[in-house]
């Protein structure tokens, strides 16, 4: 536990402007063979404040900013869709990613989707569903 709190990185909600504090995945997904050894930082006033982001498994530093359920859910629904333009391009994952920075006009160190916001991630999704490669195998 000790390195873990060494680890731990200092985040604010930003919803509640809350602190954030670095929790075992059980607190929030409950106890299964799937959270053993995941973290967590989630909001301090969960579960009245719903904001969560997971945590690298080796450094322990969030994979991007808190998000509450919408934009949760929305990620969620942006890496779908480069899943998807990946899977139908027959692209690696870094050339996909290569792809959405050019599209977004973003570098590789803005272009991650844990940092994305809900308006972000319906850019993602609408770019990768308007590539013509979307369903015929090779990207715009």
């Amino acid at each position: 536990m000790e390195v873990i709190l060494l680890k731990q990185k200092q985040i604010k909600c930003p919803y509640c402007h809350a602190h954030a504090s670095l929790r075992p995945a059980s607190l929030v997904y409950g106890s299964t063979p799937q959270t053993r050894g995941k973290y967590l930082y989630v909001c301090d006033r969960w579960p009245a404040c719903n904001a969560y982001v997971s945590a690298h498994e080796r450094t322990l530093l969030p994979m991007g900013t808190l998000a509450n359920g919408d934009l949760r859910h929305k990620r969620i629904l942006a890496h779908r869709a480069l899943k998807k333009l990946q899977q139908d391009c027959h692209m690696e994952k870094w050339e996909v990613y290569i792809w959405l920075q050019a599209k977004l006009g973003l570098d590789a160190h803005q272009t991650h989707i844990g940092q994305f916001s809900e308006y972000m991630c319906e850019q993602v999704i609408s770019l990768c569903q308007q590539a013509p490669a979307y369903t015929s195998g090779r990207a715009a």
